[in-house]
């Protein structure tokens, strides 16, 4: 039976208002707000949503856990760092939020580059810091389904540990689903023998193609003894009632964007995958049917860089078309964010409900 396809969003957690062309209104980040944001997920059929981390935002495990308080099914995928956390002390954290929260607990591990050093992590080094990631990894899931762990290895040790409360299994689910991103050889050998679901971002589909394809052989390779990798994307979707309308706002966007970007900016992306997203524009403005670069050139980063745009079905046609190659976990969004939640829930996901059945 084949897995089913799971649509999830993107909740700002910042400290300044605005963020992507969001409404900058005061209360942006207060609990009120941010919970709207996740009860509007609830109410349109929204999976739950990626919270972002990084050093000067919102802890974001804190955010997660106020949130799922305040709901009853929204899932919250939370994005952690190895250098933040220990993982046994990371391990009986999201082991208490899922069991107080149901099992709703979902985790995006994070090894790009921080403010590091502000929080005490003297890794910089990248292959350093991916071989502690795929440590960490590995020794958090042991703690959430072993009792009684040891474990001595070069970055982490634990001796006899047992995590309370104990993770409930759920069906097929042993254990918060952990997702991972990155597109250099060391990041793409932790996803291969650790992840549970390694994210791309906006990537035209032969790329996107090329890497699933690898990934699955690295996976081979490497004898992964884990159920197989499965795959998700991280992309923009701006969404209008036609595709006129799609592209006259897109453009819009971009143009605002490119009045406030600074003269030659990009040197914004040390990172693999961040180099692949901002050099695409200099292969065409649109790629495949309806994936814009252009905002790469203005400030983009992220899930920013590019975008899908126009109906409801141009971009539903084009999302299943990632579907097609593999593709079964989406974290989409589009700013004002509210907005976007509502109109999209109610245009654009029913039909990838209806070709995902």
């Amino acid at each position: 039976m084949s897995e089913p396809t799971e649509f999830l969003w993107y909740v700002p957690n910042q400290v300044v208002a605005g963020h992507r062309g969001d409404a900058a209104v005061e209360d942006h980040n207060s609990l009120d707000t941010l919970t709207r944001h996740a009860l509007a997920l609830e109410a349109h059929g929204w999976k739950g949503a990626l919270l972002g981390a990084g050093w000067g935002r919102p802890d974001t495990f804190t955010v997660a856990t106020a949130l799922a308080a305040r709901t009853t099914t929204f899932e919250p995928l939370i994005a952690i760092r190895p250098g933040y956390w220990r993982p046994a002390q990371f391990a009986s954290a999201a082991a208490t939020l899922d069991h107080l929260s149901g099992g709703r607990v979902r985790i995006n591990i994070v090894s790009g580059k921080d403010q590091l050093a502000a929080y005490g992590d003297s890794e910089g080094d990248p292959a350093q810091r991916y071989a502690r990631t795929r440590e960490f990894i590995h020794l958090v899931r042991r703690l959430w389904t072993e009792e009684g762990v040891t474990y001595r290895g070069e970055h982490f040790g634990v001796e006899n540990a047992t995590v309370q409360p104990r993770i409930e299994v759920r069906g097929a689910r042993r254990h918060p689903t952990i997702y991972f991103g990155g597109a250099s050889e060391a990041a793409e050998r932790v996803s291969a023998t650790e992840a549970d679901v390694q994210l791309f971002w906006g990537e035209p589909r032969d790329g996107i193609q090329e890497r699933i394809e690898r990934l699955k052989a690295l996976s081979r390779s490497l004898d992964r003894d884990l159920p197989p990798l499965r795959f998700g994307l991280r992309v923009t979707t701006l969404v209008r009632d036609t595709t006129e309308e799609a592209w006259a706002d897109a453009e819009a966007k971009v143009a605002q964007m490119a009045r406030g970007a600074a003269p030659g900016e990009p040197d914004r992306a040390q990172a693999v995958g961040q180099r692949r997203l901002l050099q695409l524009h200099e292969r065409g403005e649109v790629l495949d049917d309806n994936l814009y670069t252009t905002p790469g050139k203005y400030g983009g980063g992220g899930a920013a860089t590019t975008w899908l745009v126009g109906s409801a079905q141009d971009v539903a046609r084009s999302l299943r078309k990632y579907q097609a190659l593999g593709i079964t976990h989406f974290v989409l969004s589009d700013t004002p964010y509210l907005h976007e939640i509502r109109r999209q829930g109610e245009q654009l996901l029913p039909l990838l409900r209806d070709a995902a059945a």
